[in-house]
């Protein structure tokens, strides 16, 4: 009898087994399912060893460890008892060398500032005793951002309040540099729209010699002042300001000034042209020279001057110009004193180009009908420049080298068979890197290689835990397939129910983004993409779609048709796509088709849902920018044009102008505190369609901002609620 109720017992259990999900909403939200391991290192100053923030199991507690990349020798830098502070660990978020390396900068105590954790606490640890002590003992606690060391080892600056010190590793005496940094006037950091859309937030220079600090002043006076209105922490509400220019308004008046590390007045540049009118996005010290490069663009970003500045006195040394816009350059490396890279898609491509110090010697280093992406490293040496790129697969990236001269023909140099995307972090020698590979269904695989061989010298990390508990899921991989959409052969890719069976008709739900900021059909690791694996397994078929205008390397053609046609051009291309695959995929279901965006992919969302009501409906759109004249100057005169001649082209493209045709389920989901797309944006579109007598669902978050994460359970809820719309709405499974 025992027996047989054991038989009886695990007979029931496997039958429970069988039936099992291997995903639910809950361990897909926890962040625990698939935890992943990066590689976060520091080259050490002479480009032949790495470091690395090591866990020492037997002490219970972090050390920083560095490594001989010629041999692997190991060596403990700072042991567990240098990394703390009143026998308290310290909770290190990043490091510095100091380029003698006697001395390392611990950042620790981070807080965030709108998007990143720039501000917190720094302290100085002595490599050769381990003493150590902190920076600004007479500033408040945690008030620090962005120290640095000077290029000669003895002294760091950072910003305080909005302020520049410097402070003597010697002496330990303070000098504050500027002093009248308060909320509207920024120096040596940024305001909220050059860090969203110029990605600035380190604010300052030094000087090769180490005799002056170069630094960026925002003056945000005159500027719009957006309020966010916080309903919850208190009985009363409390009102909190936020400069912030909106299309067509006042820019901050952003300009560029030399001071002394040992005080004084600061020297303004004198650059042409209105500040007001005008973006400053990069800056820098011509290595080794008292000179500066500054990037200037015009208000409609379609000019970008580069002015070199000596003794104070700006000259002009070469323009980028573009019919539509010029992007930020970030490949702008200094070869020797008479020359630097540059990238450039004047001839219809993006290129890597070798420019002269007079700047008119202009040199491609990299012809061919490809995009570069960008520039992972140079070894000057041996004459190469080493950079990301793709000829063929859109979806993937591999590693490339050209000749410095531009004689040499270009060369893929990626190892043989592993298809997907890779990334290098070179050392300062362009002799070695750390080199990352992923896919769909590969997490990060980290490796420490040789060049130019391209050799893989040591593996740091597989991941192998994560993959190992990934593949034991059992999920579908994701179908990259290619969709001829009429206007283009677009990419995407399509995520099926495990037991999918080709004789049912499936819902489907289109993720979409669609903006000139990114792309949604990548060959990499998104996590598991456990959402959509998630939904898949609940019955839906995901898809998603990358149109014309997506930030793909295909040419300047297919990023730039997109330009004062963002809202108009990218749906054309979803719904194009989209019919196309109902005609392709018989299993897909017409009746019920459903597209979900968050962002710019909200926007998108919006406006397929109201421009092409009898093809979607159902709709989930999260941090949406319903009018674009609401969102901030920078990107979106950027990619739509200044107002003043393309008023027209704005009402055109917002997705509040077509709300009146809504047809289908539409579910808005917000959150009252982003201070990135503000949650007017959603009243306005909720006014519109109370207007024209349109039924919706809301959810909206209260002081959560444009990630709709913070607090208890919010990101649990959140997707719940997802699901708990499509499948009323959007019923799931084959029939």
């Amino acid at each position: 009898m025992i027996k047989r109720c054991w038989i009886l017992f695990f007979l029931f259990l496997a039958f429970r087994l069988e039936g099992q999900k291997p995903l639910s909403v809950e361990t897909v939200c926890s962040g625990a399912l698939l935890p992943v391991k990066s590689v976060a290192v520091e080259w050490t100053p002479d480009g032949n060893g790495y470091s690395r923030i090591e866990y020492n199991s037997a002490l219970h507690a972090n050390e920083i460890v560095a490594y001989d990349a010629a041999t692997g020798r190991r060596t403990v830098q700072a042991p567990a008892g240098w990394l703390s502070s009143d026998g308290k660990p310290l909770n290190i978020w990043s490091y510095r060398w100091s380029r003698d390396t006697r001395k390392m900068l611990l950042f620790h105590n981070a807080r965030r500032v709108w998007r990143y954790p720039t501000r917190g606490d720094y302290t100085v640890l002595d490599m050769t005793t381990g003493e150590h002590y902190p920076l600004g003992r007479n500033l408040p606690k945690g008030s620090l951002m962005f120290a640095k060391f000077s290029p000669d080892s003895r002294k760091v600056a950072y910003v305080c309040r909005n302020n520049l010190y410097t402070e003597d590793l010697q002496t330990k005496e303070t000098t504050q540099l500027t002093f009248d940094g308060n909320d509207r006037i920024i120096n040596g950091t940024f305001d909220w729209m050059y860090e969203e859309e110029f990605d600035c937030r380190d604010g300052f220079r030094w000087s090769p010699d180490s005799r002056n600090i170069a630094y960026w002043q925002s003056d945000t006076d005159g500027t719009g002042v957006f309020r966010l209105i916080n309903n919850v922490d208190s009985i009363y509400s409390s009102i909190l300001p936020l400069p912030y220019p909106k299309v067509g308004t006042t820019l901050p008046a952003v300009k560029v000034g030399i001071v002394a590390a040992s005080g004084g007045a600061t020297q303004w540049i004198d650059i042409p042209g209105d500040a007001r009118n005008h973006y400053l996005p990069r800056m820098d010290y011509i290595p080794e020279s008292d000179d500066l490069i500054v990037h200037q663009f015009n208000r409609r970003q379609n000019v970008n001057h580069l002015w070199t500045v000596h003794e104070g006195k700006a000259s002009l040394l070469f323009t980028e110009k573009d019919e539509a816009w010029v992007d930020v350059n970030d490949n702008n490396r200094w070869l020797d004193g008479d020359s630097f890279t540059w990238m450039s898609e004047r001839d219809g491509w993006r290129h890597l180009y070798r420019v002269g110090r007079n700047g008119k010697d202009v040199r491609c280093l990299t012809p061919g009908a490809f995009d570069v992406v960008e520039i992972a490293g140079i070894d000057a040496e041996k004459g190469f420049v080493y950079f990301i790129a793709t000829e063929e697969n859109f979806t993937q990236r591999y590693l490339y080298r050209a000749s410095l001269n531009g004689k040499a023909k270009v060369q893929k140099i990626d190892p043989a068979g592993q298809t997907g995307k890779h990334s290098y972090r070179f050392s300062p020698t362009g002799k070695w890197a750390i080199h990352s590979f992923q896919n769909t269904v590969t997490p990060p695989v980290y490796s420490l290689v040789r060049f130019p061989e391209n050799t893989t010298v040591s593996l740091l990390e597989d991941n192998a835990e994560t993959k190992r508990k990934y593949d034991s899921l059992h999920l579908p991989e994701k179908e990259f397939i290619r969709l001829d959409a009429g206007a283009a052969i677009l990419d995407a890719w399509m995520l099926k129910p495990a037991d999918f069976d080709s004789t049912k008709k499936y819902p489907v739900i289109a993720d979409v983004y669609g903006e000139p900021a990114s792309s949604t059909v990548q060959d990499q690791w998104a996590g598991g993409s456990l959402w959509h694996q998630y939904l898949a397994q609940e019955g839906y078929i995901v898809v998603s779609i990358d149109n014309r205008g997506t930030n793909v390397p295909r040419g300047r053609e297919w990023r730039k048709c997109i330009y004062r046609k963002t809202g108009i051009l990218n749906t054309d291309d979803q719904a194009a796509a989209m019919r196309k695959m109902l005609e392709q995929y018989p299993f897909l279901d017409a009746g019920r088709v459903g597209v979900t965006g968050w962002s710019g992919g909200g926007s998108t969302t919006l406006n397929c849902m109201f421009r092409f009501p009898e093809l979607y409906k159902t709709g989930i759109a999260v941090a949406s920018v319903s009018d674009r004249r609401l969102y901030d100057a920078a990107y979106e005169e950027r990619y739509m044009g200044v107002p003043d001649s393309s008023y027209r082209d704005y009402v055109q493209a917002s997705a509040v102008s077509y709300a009146k045709h809504l047809k289908g389920n539409l579910l808005l989901i917000h959150g009252t505190g982003d201070d990135n797309v503000h949650y007017q944006n959603c009243e306005r579109l909720i006014n519109e369609l109370i207007r024209h007598k349109k039924m919706f669902s809301l959810l909206t978050y209260p002081m959560r901002s444009h990630g709709i994460f913070e607090g208890e359970n919010t990101t649990l809820h959140l997707r719940l609620s997802m699901e708990k719309f499509w499948k009323e709405y959007l019923p799931a499974g084959g029939k």
